[in-house]
């Protein structure tokens, strides 16, 4: 009985080797060999100056950490391009003297995703996120640095999810 124990776990582990899976802890099903990102402007209203270069850094870098996809700077067999489409501050809760309470600091971006392999995997869609904070304070400084963090974290995990990963 204890022989046909190991026989049926060395049976598995050889059945296990034998089967390619494909799967990952961020979803990603299919990584490219390479990829490029073009830089993405700032066409807001309201143009918060190094924001279309952070953003861009950070869609490159996220692409870099969870695939094994390489950055290349042109001929990418995947191509993410668009623009920053929105940056607004809005007051959204208001206290009883009728002022604000809390801001919101929204971006959103439009994004072009082109598979140069499979031109039914290309994606146009706009991603968007906010990050509230304290109406007493001013949108510079840490609040500022935490504030595009977080922002731009979820942002470029979304297009990301969106665009390589079978959710």
């Amino acid at each position: 009985m204890n022989a046909f124990k190991y026989l049926f776990i060395i049976a598995i582990c050889l059945l296990s080797f034998g089967c390619k899976v494909n799967y990952s802890f961020t979803g990603i099903t299919e990584t490219p060999e390479t990829f490029q990102v073009n830089f993405f402007q700032n066409n807001a209203d309201l143009v918060e100056p190094g924001l279309d270069r952070d953003f861009t850094n950070a869609l490159e870098v996220r692409i870099v950490n969870q695939t094994s996809a390489n950055l290349v700077t042109s001929g990418g067999e995947v191509i993410y391009e668009g623009e920053i489409v929105e940056y607004r501050i809005s007051p959204m809760t208001a206290t009883a003297e009728n002022t604000a309470a809390q801001n919101r600091l929204t971006i959103s971006v439009n994004v072009r995703y082109i598979n140069t392999k499979d031109e039914e995997k290309d994606l146009e869609q706009r991603f968007s996120f906010f990050y509230d904070y304290p109406a007493a304070a001013q949108l510079s400084g840490s609040i500022k640095d935490t504030a595009f963090d977080e922002i731009l974290e979820r942002l470029t995990q979304d297009i990301l999810n969106a665009t390589l990963a079978d959710w």
